[in-house]
């Protein structure tokens, strides 16, 4: 243990001490200023201190925590709750992250800002809140509710849809935090947001197409079918499925290909696609296949290619079984940046 620090961390929230333990420990206002001028020493906030090296060795994940503790220490709100995208990192919910990093909290009396960081002003009832370690935190379905508020609509039912297939938030934890402010700016979105999610979306790529496919007006797809069984054989599990026009969707991500899951063979992925692409077109079955760009800058030409498969006529071949899934496969977390960037 680094001997800078006022007394040997038994845990990683000792790593941030303040002034007055400083003080505690036998440094003196001198030695303290000696400490941080030299860099030995990092002031998180005014007064709550890190010791550099030990800052330094930790992870992204164990420096968001430290930040955050210091910042609750600095603030010493007991009735603040960590809450939004802060919330959201703190539960590992698949939230998009704002591009500033600004630790989000919540207060039932008062309203602060400063650097890095903003506490809004809210209600926050009894249940609304639990505690990860020393940190006081929303729970998971007013996390979700608060960053629907306030992210895009693909976004929130993506975050949802997420956490519904994880079973760690049911849709009636959200309704009931919908009806505990209906008018509260933001709501009506987080409503909408909810009536959209599905807990078989398996990606961020699945249920953004989903939103926009709907809001384009196309026919509501069926989702994870067990599309494809030829005889006893399942040769394929779409990701969305038109029955009566015997279309399949395929949300593609470059990991899909690049870093498969369950540590499977790149190459070996790429042909068991592209075999299973081939017999579900041998009975009939169209492919349509959707990457990230489809659901921005390309989604004009994915929706109007849609629309004249839809006005094709359905092949007479139907060789094929369609067999919808009740609920979606848990699959690894990954990094949303990386995800949104190649379609994960």
């Amino acid at each position: 243990m680094d001997a800078l620090q006022p007394r040997p961390a038994t845990s990683w929230t000792e790593l941030v001490f303040s002034r007055a333990q400083a003080r505690a420990a036998g440094r003196t206002e001198e030695e303290i200023r000696a400490l941080l001028t030299s860099g030995r020493w990092t002031a998180l906030r005014r007064g709550q201190y890190c010791v550099t090296a030990d800052l330094e060795a930790a992870t992204d994940a164990r420096r968001f925590h430290l930040e955050l503790l210091a910042l609750q220490r600095h603030l010493d709100r007991p009735t603040a709750a960590a809450s939004h995208t802060t919330a959201a990192r703190l539960h590992g919910l698949e939230v998009a992250r704002p591009t500033a990093d600004v630790h989000r909290l919540t207060d039932p009396d008062r309203w602060r800002a400063g650097r890095g960081y903003r506490m809004t002003r809210a209600a926050l009832r009894p249940d609304d809140v639990t505690r990860l370690g020393p940190i006081n935190v929303t729970r998971v379905a007013r996390t979700l509710v608060d960053c629907a508020r306030e992210c895009s609509e693909i976004d929130a039912v993506a975050a949802m849809d997420d956490a519904l297939l994880r079973e760690e938030v049911t849709p009636t934890q959200l309704r009931a935090v919908l009806d505990q402010a209906p008018f509260t700016r933001g709501m009506p979105a987080a409503r909408r947001a909810l009536a959209q999610a599905d807990g078989r979306a398996e990606s961020w790529l699945e249920s953004a197409w989903r939103v926009r496919h709907l809001a384009a007006g196309l026919p509501r797809p069926g989702l994870q079918v067990e599309e494809i069984w030829i005889g006893s054989r399942l040769v394929k599990v779409v990701d969305g499925w038109l029955p009566d026009h015997a279309i399949a969707f395929e949300c593609d991500g470059k990991v899909k290909y690049t870093d498969p899951y369950r540590g499977r063979d790149p190459a070996e992925v790429l042909w068991r696609e592209k075999r299973a692409e081939d017999l579900m077109r041998s009975v009939g079955i169209r492919v349509v296949r959707v990457v990230t760009s489809d659901v921005f800058s390309g989604w004009p030409a994915l929706a109007a290619r849609t629309r004249r498969e839809l006005v094709s006529p359905v092949p007479a071949l139907r060789a094929f079984r369609a067999v919808p899934r009740v609920a979606g496969r848990v699959r690894p977390r990954r990094d949303r940046s990386m995800s949104r960037a190649d379609g994960g």
